[in-house]
């Protein structure tokens, strides 16, 4: 039996130099380390057929080779990962010592997040935040917010209108032109008190320029509670602007015409271009309309079925690009959709 050994470690040794790839090195271990069929595993199975006294000595030489070859085996591995990484061409190689690289971190859009500046200061006094649908009924867009057909004010919002008519024959669907349709939706599911904002896109078929875009943002807000009155309304889009811009902010209110609020205003922030002397980008006004906003017209409350006897409502329309132009300081509107990297790590 120690012969037999012998006579295995030499043919080992042999085979085992004369491996020229891992498909060699695997057929010799196959063959004598084996867990099945293996040369020194069928040894070490046959020890319980052996006499006694020869057992020991016999058991000792098997393991004793069985780690010798292990060792060797080990060897010729590294040897061979060596070889196959020396033959690899210099471009695939791997310098190990090289800092790692930095892997890029996805951030919010700059109109999101300040979109979610503006949800998150009105939901922090009291206002519950909403969603609607982008594409519109005639309805909820125009007539519920007391704009009927063949109204001047449908004017003011150049409509792009789907291609689906009524039985009327009329152009039913469109794109909504601002976030106040949701007001309605809202109103005719919930009772008195209504505090909400709603965010969203809103499309224009307009020329862009500097301050335009014919794809836009908006916030909207509607509260509807007994006696709210013009000041509430002032005190709380105050509030929302020292939030937003700080308390040194210059802010205006002028008289302005929305058929769906009486009165009707509008909230200017100073130009931060030209500090409220006049520029291309507040039109030489020194000023920047960020809102409309007003009292909720009654023939709105009462279309919903609230009494406006006794329920009043405040309302507004927040534009997010300009509130973003005024943020960070951008003096176009198109910067934000450019797709430019460079402009929009900066945020």
């Amino acid at each position: 039996m120690q012969t037999n050994l012998e006579k295995i470690r030499a043919e080992a040794e042999s085979e085992l130099a004369a491996a020229k790839d891992a498909a060699d090195i695997e057929r010799w271990r196959n063959k004598f380390l084996g867990r099945k069929d293996g040369a020194v595993v069928q040894i070490l199975r046959g020890l319980a057929q052996m006499p006694i006294d020869e057992r020991k000595a016999v058991g000792e030489a098997a393991n004793s080779l069985k780690v010798a070859l292990e060792a060797a085996l080990a060897t010729k591995e590294d040897a061979a990962k060596r070889e196959a990484l020396a033959g690899q061409p210099e471009s695939s190689k791997v310098d190990v010592t090289l800092p790692g690289v930095q892997p890029a971190i996805g951030r919010y859009h700059p109109i999101t997040q300040t979109m979610r500046e503006i949800v998150g200061a009105f939901s922090s006094m009291g206002f519950q935040a909403v969603e609607g649908p982008e594409v519109e009924i005639d309805y909820y867009n125009f007539e519920a917010l007391n704009i009927p057909k063949g109204h001047p004010a449908r004017d003011m919002f150049d409509t792009f209108w789907v291609d689906y008519k009524n039985d009327k024959g009329e152009r039913a669907m469109l794109l909504r032109t601002h976030t106040s349709p949701m007001q309605i939706r809202v109103m005719e599911k919930q009772k008195p008190p209504v505090r909400v904002v709603v965010s969203g896109k809103v499309f224009r078929y307009e020329a862009t320029d500097a301050t335009h875009e014919s794809i836009f943002h908006q916030v909207e807000g509607l509260a509807v509670d007994d006696n709210l009155s013009l000041a509430d309304l002032k005190g709380t889009l105050y509030e929302f602007a020292r939030r937003l811009f700080g308390a040194d902010r210059k802010v205006r209110f002028r008289c302005d015409y929305f058929p769906f609020v009486e009165p009707g205003v509008d909230m200017a922030i100073d130009c931060f271009n030209c500090g409220g002397q006049g520029c291309r980008i507040c039109k030489e006004t020194g000023w920047l309309e960020i809102m409309g906003a007003g009292m909720v017209h009654p023939s709105v409350l009462e279309r919903v079925g609230y009494d406006s006897k006794q329920y009043t409502g405040l309302a507004f329309g927040i534009g997010v690009e300009r509130v973003a132009m005024l943020k960070y300081g951008i003096d176009d509107i198109r910067h934000f959709y450019a797709n430019d990297m460079r402009f929009l790590r900066q945020f």
